[in-house]
């Protein structure tokens, strides 16, 4: 254990795990949901934890059981400090009497104890004591819970057990990716082609079955390694229609064609049903492609490579608070045209800009209106103002031959194009861009494996960053459960494990750096404000060094 901080949880087995969170309905059992998940007691009051050591005490979500032992429950090992599983499994099982072969292998497992009862387990809560009476480690703080907060955390983990988990089998992983109606279709192609080759390469080694790997229960180290090599099946989901109507294809989906987890996909200025309806499944969500994605404290299953363009908003109000203008002295304009992702951004925005002071205004343009819409846009009344354009290539390539009035212009590099974006020589001088990737000339490198992987397998590189990140996607979660789970397939473990391992990464496209700690769902947290470095071309320079907001 490192702290109050949340250690990776493992389990590993042919039998699949995952808590229970969601199937029971006992009163008792919410009493200890509540408690292990939250921190709070079924009086509604805090749950407080003290650790031996005075003074060291927590409450709230900071003392609750998951923020040392994870959602799984299983425990973990980090350096020479172990955090033991407490799934029920795992304390009532007797290392020396049982059959070791029914035991799945988790690292952490404690092999040199004699199994927990209700009353030992209690004495370990309240008093710090093992099954034996023997000190746990200073770190594991005392719960002084009342006997109704004992037996229902107790009774919530006897229900952390092992189950069968929907898409997985002994030789198969099914995955979905999903496209919204609204995505970019020339984009749609270029995920979907490399999503089909990454698959089918990988199911080109032969699926050899082996023994599941179980402790021997003569001491906790004791067992037989192997890694599980299981086939990818990828179901191709496309919603059509509003997005009041995905929920129900969704679930349609689902019970057709049950999966283990959503790797990748797109989307376009709309992925909230998609998050709000993997997160209520308990149903990773791994790196879609999404401009737009869902920024909340509440989501587990979802993890994004970044905020895309509400990301850009923060560059944006950022560099604009930064700059020489008095917030009473200079008014800031929008212009994006409604129902595309500049909308949200904007609103994030003005949000930012309007608690700093700025005055802010938007004009939307309608999502039809033609481009003389967006010139006369563009021209009112800009001579005192800061002009932020959220818009796609085909309106920037349309703006005119240079900016009107003398205030600073702010792009959106993620709609715009980034550095490919077709924006007028004249207005280049006076045109500072979003960019919420690593710069060309430094993550060139970093790219030379995929698009030599494309090129060897004849992909159409079409939409070149959506189509490295997707394969940046495979790769982390192929890893993930090929070296890091053996043969575990644990949903909460996947992204346990996901954000344990992803900063140790050395190919990380087109991002600099990616990490992933807990409670965090983007895993690339900061970008650059550049400019062109010249009237054409795709130069970049950046404004400042890598920031983030």
């Amino acid at each position: 254990m490192n702290g109050w901080r949340i250690a990776a949880a493992a389990l590993l087995a042919l039998a699949v795990v995952v808590p229970l969170q969601r199937a029971v309905a006992g009163p008792a059992v919410k009493v200890g949901e509540s408690i292990y998940l939250r921190g709070v007691l079924g009086s509604g009051a805090p749950l407080e934890g003290k650790r031996a050591v005075a003074g060291k005490a927590a409450q709230g979500e900071r003392a609750a059981c998951v923020s040392c032992h994870q959602r799984s429950g299983l425990g973990s090992k980090e350096g020479s400090t172990t955090i033991p599983p407490i799934t029920g499994e795992y304390l009532f099982w007797s290392p020396g009497k049982d059959d070791a072969g029914s035991m799945p292998y988790v690292e952490s497992m404690n092999g040199n104890r004699a199994p927990y009862s209700d009353a030992t387990l209690a004495r370990a809560i309240r008093e710090g004591l093992d099954s034996q009476g023997r000190p746990l480690s200073y770190l594991m703080p005392r719960f002084a819970l009342d006997d109704a907060d004992m037996a229902g955390l107790i009774e919530y983990l006897k229900k952390l057990t092992v189950h069968r988990v929907a898409g997985v089998t002994d030789t198969v992983l099914h995955f979905a990716t999903i496209f919204t109606p609204d995505a970019d279709r020339v984009k749609r192609s270029g995920v979907l082609d490399v999503l089909e080759h990454f698959v089918a390469e990988k199911n080109s080694f032969p699926f050899r079955p082996s023994p599941p790997m179980r402790t021997s229960g003569k001491t906790a180290y004791s067992k037989s390694m192997y890694l599980a090599h299981r086939h990818w099946q990828l179901h191709v989901w496309d919603l059509t229609g509003p997005a009041a109507t995905w929920a129900a294809q969704l679930e349609k989906h689902l019970a057709e064609e049950p999966v283990y987890a959503v790797l990748s996909g797109l989307g376009g200025s709309n992925w909230a049903p998609v998050d709000e309806f993997c997160e209520s499944h308990a149903l990773p969500c791994l790196f879609p492609n999404v401009e737009v994605p869902v920024v909340t404290d509440q989501d587990f299953y979802s993890l994004y490579f970044s905020k895309g363009v509400l990301l850009e908003a923060q560059l944006i109000a950022r560099a604009i608070a930064a700059g020489d203008a008095h917030p009473g002295q200079v008014a800031v304009r929008q212009i994006y045209r409604a129902g595309d992702s500049g909308e949200p951004a904007a609103a994030a925005l003005a949000a930012e800009l309007k608690a700093g002071g700025f005055t802010v205004s938007d004009d939307p343009l309608p999502a039809k209106a033609p481009q003389r819409a967006l010139i006369q846009a563009v021209s009112h009344d800009a001579a005192s103002q800061i002009l932020v354009l959220w818009l796609r290539p085909a309106d920037i390539a349309a703006l005119g031959p240079s900016p009107p009035g003398r205030g600073s212009v702010y792009l959106s590099g993620l709609m715009g194009g980034l550095e490919d974006s077709p924006l007028p020589a004249g207005w280049r001088t006076r045109t500072s861009m979003a960019y919420p990737f690593d710069i060309p000339d430094k993550r060139g490198v970093r790219l030379d494996f995929p698009f030599g992987w494309f090129k060897l397998r004849h992909i159409p590189i079409v939409a070149q960053q959506v189509q490295a990140d997707t394969y940046l996607a495979c790769s982390l979660i192929a890893d993930t459960l090929n070296n890091h789970m053996a043969d575990v397939v644990v949903q909460p473990y996947l992204i346990e494990q996901l954000q344990g391992m992803i900063e140790r990464r050395i190919m990380t496209g087109y991002y600099p750096r990616l990490t992933l700690a807990s409670h965090q769902r983007f895993a690339s947290k900061g970008g650059y404000i550049v400019h062109f470095s010249a009237s054409a071309g795709t130069n970049l320079t950046a404004d400042s060094g890598w920031v983030v907001p």
